[in-house]
């Protein structure tokens, strides 16, 4: 490529067309700008992943995909009664702002953009990410990333929601305007399909869904006082590979027109960036687009269902109250026994058929009932060996100042304040996140499952 030129098809393909039918956030997408391909990783301790980074890193890798543990993701310490079998078992152990400071050793966190699986416990673990860069002299603006935090896919797929759904959505808002002010190079919110997928949802069902999520939390940030156009480009959404590359290009095209319309219609967005739908992948590479009439013929009759699913959404309160309601699992089910049917005893099911109830082991946090799961195990000393190194940082520690910033928390979370930064105090004084959730329980209280959530 020529310095100083934009980007573009190769010469010869047809010129990409704009919002709102785009075919991803940038108009010629891989054909004049390579995937950024980020590897997935977080296992056992921060030392061992740390070492696993290090190789990253030193290979070139200018990006890194982390993925905590399940007690880590639902806000349980190490040495929490559920947690320890499960330790450092699909993810990383980080308790602390000292967990968080070996992870990143010797990573220059202005030099890397970082993705954070972290589910119910972002706003701990995003601190605890700035805390850590801080201590290496990097400005908090300076830092880059994305947050994996969709509080209405944790009810539906993930079952890692601790909060009640009004509480979280307000966490989510809090999240959004800290990193406006003061982490403006992190994606605070990456709406996630690709486990409702998992779960058992149609391609209709997957993208009415996260279209949901995403309309109630532009509408929780516009009614905490922002523009539109400073909310609706910071999120992006991530849809599932399915084996029907047809089926899901129209899911695509089918939500980016309804996104483009609803922000516009609905929300009064001016701004390009606000209209297109920016949706990286689960999985590697892309579907070819179907063309011409078929292509339109198939999007239109995506774009019809998702809009009946979207229109029965709004009718229960928008994504909080169906949730709330049971409504996206209930058709989520249904759409997962329909495909097991038409796939035959014994045969091959599509996306979702061979699954872990929704909500239930796997996923880590509470279980269908309401039940702390116990999670599986993996090294058997782990959790003993976490559990003494917690034991040994709360000896240390200063209580009195843990303590008063946990209860300066307690008191922004009884109010309108931004909770993100006395829990910032809280955390950089030595409190766990495991305490930040027991504190924030608290105030808001905890998850009370209902039939069909």
């Amino acid at each position: 490529m020529v310095p100083g030129t934009q980007p573009g098809p190769p010469v010869g393909l047809e010129q990409p067309k704009a919002a709102p039918s785009p075919p991803g956030a940038h108009p010629s997408l891989y054909a004049g700008r390579p995937w950024t391909a980020g590897r997935c990783t977080g296992f056992g301790t921060a030392p061992e992943s740390n070492a696993r980074y290090r190789r990253l890193f030193d290979g070139g890798a200018t990006t890194l995909s982390v993925t905590f543990d399940p007690p880590a993701r639902t806000g349980h310490d190490s040495d929490a009664p559920v947690a320890p079998d499960e330790t450092g078992g699909a993810g990383v152990t980080v308790d602390s702002l000292d967990d968080m400071r070996v992870l990143f050793a010797g990573i220059p966190l202005d030099r890397v953009s970082t993705s954070m699986t972290a589910h119910a416990s972002a706003a701990p673990l995003l601190l605890l990410y700035q805390l850590a860069g801080e201590e290496q002299g990097v400005p908090a603006r300076r830092l880059a990333g994305t947050i994996r935090r969709d509080v209405c896919e944790e009810y539906l797929a993930q079952g890692t929601c601790t909060f009640p759904p009004r509480s979280s959505l307000r966490l989510v808002t809090d999240i959004l305007e800290y990193c406006r002010a003061e982490m403006p190079g992190w994606s605070a919110l990456s709406l996630s399909g690709h486990r409702m997928a998992e779960a058992g949802a149609s391609a209709a069902q997957e993208a009415a869904f996260m279209l949901a999520d995403g309309i109630e939390y532009v509408r929780a940030a516009v009614s905490a006082g922002w523009d539109v156009d400073d909310v609706a480009p910071r999120l992006s959404f991530l849809f599932a590979a399915r084996a029907s590359s047809a089926g899901e290009s129209a899911a695509f095209r089918a939500a980016q027109r309804i996104w483009a319309r609803v922000m516009r219609e609905e929300f009064g967005a001016r701004g390009p960036a606000s209209l297109v739908l920016r949706h990286p992948r689960a999985a590697a590479g892309g579907p070819p687009a179907p063309r011409r009439r078929p292509a339109r013929e198939a999007t239109g009759d995506v774009g019809a269902a998702i809009g009946e699913l979207l229109a029965r959404v709004e009718e229960l309160g928008g994504a909080a109250g169906a949730v709330e309601a049971g409504f996206q699992r209930g058709e989520m089910e249904r759409s997962a026994h329909r495909t097991t049917r038409q796939a035959g005893a014994g045969g091959r099911a599509g996306a979702g058929a061979d699954r872990a109830p929704l909500g239930g082991e796997g996923h880590g946090g509470e279980g269908h009932g309401g039940e702390p799961h116990v999670f599986l195990c993996t090294d058997p000393d782990a959790g003993t060996r976490r559990a003494e190194r917690t034991a040994k940082l709360r000896a240390w520690r200063c209580h009195e100042r843990v303590g008063a910033a946990l209860t300066g928390m307690q008191k922004a979370a009884a109010g309108t304040g931004n909770v993100l930064y006395p829990m910032k105090d809280a955390l950089a004084a030595g409190a766990t996140v495991g305490e930040v959730r027991d504190a924030l329980h608290g105030v808001w209280g905890t998850r009370v499952p209902r039939d069909g959530t």
